[in-house]
Formats: structure tokens, C-alpha cells, sequence
């Protein structure tokens, strides 16, 4: 452990010995194996994806293992050469729903559902890759007020679908039970009194933790059943686009602007790393692993989707654990990856996580995205927020988030413009980067509101 907060036990290219290189590791899957499976637990449910859900399950960690280890490695500039664990993206999750629906609406089936997902995404990877290579340009477009409305926007979203699956799920038959609630109840519960704990173990697995007990809690009471894994494979084979390919541009659209998004949210993630890392955050260095990183999450997430997985982002909470632990060594992503793919390799993990029931996913995925609103407000609390500026948040929240809930007063349009705007990312976000380019902005006002190069960093970093 760090004693100062300048100190780092191990620097960027120190290599610590294997037991202390893999006792850090198991710290960084700790505090991202949630966020890595629990997307692809939340689309096979909402979809219906049943009996494919442990196999994609075990994609999402092969790929997060291989996607870390080139951020980690730096392959021929592409990656960050630091520890930036690499993992399915929750910002993806509402539009990914989206397109399942599409497919699901024209009559396919669980494998043209996948396809229809996978194909999207994989094309919408070339925007973050294109876009890598410009990010100085991007910034004028995509500003830290746009970027907190579509987190915050996201993150209000999402809760919807944690507090439906808290109360048993869509659909469920007992939808709303006292047991159910109770289960949920008892998993939010945990996770925020462990959360609260001054042990650092502790609070890194909070999450883990919590859902271990729902799931305990939940056999007890006759919620769970492991028949189906008597069936499953011994290994997972990755399989390039297994399901096949499809496209749409309606749900393309909204899967592009997200990936614009995460090119921006991935920077922030890349200058924090710099910080604990204690890398540069100015100058040539800095810019070329600022890009090498983005361009590594756009390829990654194309990687992705070629071997059926949803797309992949930066984990700004390993930045915390290199940050409480002093151990930014890059070697220590060569071994969080091999943990990684290996978990992946065995389909019966996949299994076993697919019978976690819906109220104890609900209580976790409550605190996780409602954590994802928290960002993007915190974001929008670093702006001088003028009248301009509350002019835009208000129409773009009004916009989005009123046709999240008022889904029907689109229903006279034709159907390329539901599937748009009916999304409240999409309407929210365009709303927000429109408004920010068109409203004009006195240059007094601008200069005395832009922050400086290290204000930005450290606003980030925290």
C-alpha cells in the first residue's frame, strides 16, 4: 500500500514479482467482473436469449482479457501501454436493446437478434477509430456539457430496467412479490453498508459481494437451478461472428452516436490513468497514448462484435485501485487479462451467472446505474452553468428523457423515425450537441469558463 499519495510502489515499467503481480491483478477483476458480464445478463434476459446467454457470457471475458492485454501491451502505438482494464459497456446497453428489438420486430429469433446486434456494432466501431486519430477536433463538438447530458441521460435510462428486474423481471409472474423485493432490498442494502466499509477489499468486491449474498439468499429460498449446466460445453470456442451478420441503419444510428460519446469518455479515462499513473497529461507522449487508447477501444470493440460480444470501453474504476494500491506496473494487464480469458473459457461460469435471479441482478444493477447518472451530473457540477448552458440541458433532458417516457408520441411518424428518436440517448444527445453548436457563446463568457489543461485532468482523475 501507497503511504503518499506521489509514491507508487511499482511504476509504469517496473515488473513485480508473479504473487505480488497476480494479487494485483485479482484486485482490478474484482472490481470489474460485474461490470464485464452484467450488460450480457441484462440483454439475454430482456431478449430472451436463453440457452445463449453462457457462451456469450464467456466472449465478453475472452474479450475483455485480450482487449486489456493490448491496451496494456501497446501493439505498434495501439493502446495505452498502462493498465486500463478493458470491459463491456453499459453506455451501449439501452441502443444494443434497441436493435435486438428491431430484429425481434421483424420476426427473427435469438440468432437474428445477435446478428443484428453484433452487426451494428461492429460497423459502428469504425466511428471511435476514425474518430481517434481527431480528438483535438472532436472536442469542440462533443464538450464536457454534451458529455455529461448523454451520461446522465444514459444512466436515467438504465434505472428503469434495474428496478424491473429488482421487482422479478419483465413479465414475471410474480412480478412486485414481497420476496422479491426483500431479495433486492437485500442485495442494495449490502452493497451500500459494504461500499461504506474502511476496508479496501471490502469495498473494491462491494458489488461481488453483495450479488454472492442475494445468490446464497435466493437458493434458500428455491430460486435458483443449476439443470441447465448439465448440458453445457466443457470449453467455449471463439467463433468469428457465430450468429451471422445483419445491419439496419435504425439501429446503427443510435450505436454510432454512442461510440462518438465513448471516444471523449475513454480520453477522460486515459488522462485519470495518466495521473495515478504519474504519466504526462501535456505534450506529444501524452497525445499519442491519448489516441493509441482510443484507437485500441474502437478496435477492441470491433474485435467485439467479430467474436460475439457487446462493445468495449475503459474502466475508469481500475483507475481507483491503481490509485489505492501504488501498483501501476503495466505488466500487471498481462495477467488481469490471462485471468480473464481463462474465466471466459469455461462455459459453465456463464452458466452458473445466468441463474442469478433477476431481483438479486436488480439490486446491483439499481446502485451501477444509477453510479452512471451520478458521473454524468457530477460532470455537468464542473461547468459555470449560465443561462445558454441550462437552455440546453433543459430542452435536451426534456427531449430525451420525454420520449423515453411518452414513447407513443411518435407513433404517427414513419417507423425510421421511432426507431431514431424514440431512443432517449439518441434525442437527447443530438439535442445536446445541435443547441451546443448553433446557440452562440459570448468569448468573454467562453475564456473566462475554459479550464486549464491540468484543471481538466484532475477534475477527471477524481
Amino acid at each position: 500500500m501507497s503511504n503518499h499519495p506521489n509514491e507508487l510502489l511499482y511504476p509504469l515499467d517496473s515488473r513485480p514479482g508473479a504473487v505480488e503481480s497476480a494479487f494485483a491483478a485479482i484486485q482490478h477483476v474484482l472490481a470489474s467482473f460485474v461490470g464485464i458480464i452484467t450488460p450480457t445478463l441484462i440483454v439475454g434476459g430482456v431478449l430472451g436469449l436463453g440457452e445463449h446467454i453462457p457462451y456469450l457470457i464467456s466472449m465478453a471475458l475472452m474479450v475483455s482479457g485480450v482487449a486489456t492485454f493490448i491496451q496494456a501491451r501497446r501493439p505498434m502505438g495501439i493502446g495505452t501501454g498502462m493498465i486500463c482494464v478493458q470491459g463491456t459497456s453499459f453506455a451501449f446497453l439501452s441502443s444494443v436493446l434497441a436493435a435486438g428489438f428491431v430484429a425481434k420486430g421483424q420476426g427473427g429469433g435469438p440468432e437474428e437478434i445477435l446478428a443484428m446486434i453484433f452487426g451494428v456494432c461492429f460497423l459502428g466501431a469504425f466511428v471511435e477509430i476514425f474518430l481517434s486519430q481527431f480528438l483535438h477536433k472532436l472536442k469542440t463538438v462533443i464538450t464536457p456539457l454534451v458529455t455529461g447530458i448523454v451520461i446522465t441521460i444514459i444512466g436515467v435510462s438504465l434505472i428503469k430496467v434495474g428496478m424491473t428486474d429488482l421487482a422479478g423481471g419483465f413479465k414475471a409472474p410474480d412480478f412486485g412479490s414481497p420476496g422479491n423485493l426483500m431479495l433486492g432490498g437485500l442485495v442494495l442494502v449490502s452493497i451500500i453498508a459494504m461500499n461504506r466499509s474502511s476496508n479496501s477489499w471490502i469495498r473494491l468486491s462491494s458489488i461481488v459481494l453483495g450479488l454472492a449474498i442475494g445468490f446464497i439468499v435466493a437458493a434458500f429460498m428455491g430460486k435458483i437451478s443449476f439443470s441447465n449446466l448439465a448440458n453445457l460445453p466443457l470449453i467455449s470456442i471463439p467463433v468469428p461472428f457465430k450468429y451471422g451478420f445483419s445491419f439496419d441503419w435504425t439501429a446503427f444510428l443510435p450505436i454510432s452516436l454512442i461510440y462518438l460519446i465513448t471516444a471523449i469518455e475513454s480520453t477522460g479515462d486515459i488522462t485519470a490513468n495518466c495521473i495515478v499513473s504519474r504519466q504526462p497529461i501535456k505534450g506529444d507522449s501524452y497525445i499519442q497514448r491519448v489516441k493509441g487508447g482510443v484507437l485500441a477501444d474502437g478496435l477492441n470493440s470491433m474485435l467485439a462484435a467479430l467474436f460475439n460480444s457487446m462493445p468495449n470501453t475503459t474502466f475508469s474504476q481500475n483507475n481507483g485501485v491503481i490509485q489505492l494500491t501504488g501498483v501501476a506496473s503495466r505488466h500487471i494487464g498481462y495477467y488481469i487479462a490471462a485471468i480473464l480469458f481463462v474465466l471466459g473459457m469455461f462455459p459453465v461460469i456463464g452458466g452458473v451467472l445466468q441463474n442469478i435471479p433477476k431481483p438479486v441482478l436488480g439490486g446491483a444493477t439499481l446502485v451501477m446505474f444509477g453510479t452512471v447518472a451520478a458521473a454524468g451530473i457530477k460532470i455537468l457540477a464542473t461547468e459555470h452553468l449560465d443561462r445558454r448552458k441550462m437552455l440546453i440541458m433543459a430542452v435536451a433532458f426534456g427531449m430525451g428523457l420525454g420520449a423515453m417516457m411518452v414513447p407513443d408520441v411518435l407513433s404517427q411518424m414513419p417507423k425510421l423515425v421511432q426507431s431514431i428518436f424514440g431512443s432517449a440517448i439518441t434525442t437527447g444527445g443530438l439535442a445536446a450537441i445541435i443547441l451546443s453548436a448553433v446557440l452562440p457563446e459570448t468569448k468573454a463568457v467562453a475564456a473566462a469558463e475554459e479550464p486549464s489543461a491540468d484543471e481538466t485532468a484532475e477534475a477527471q482523475a477524481s
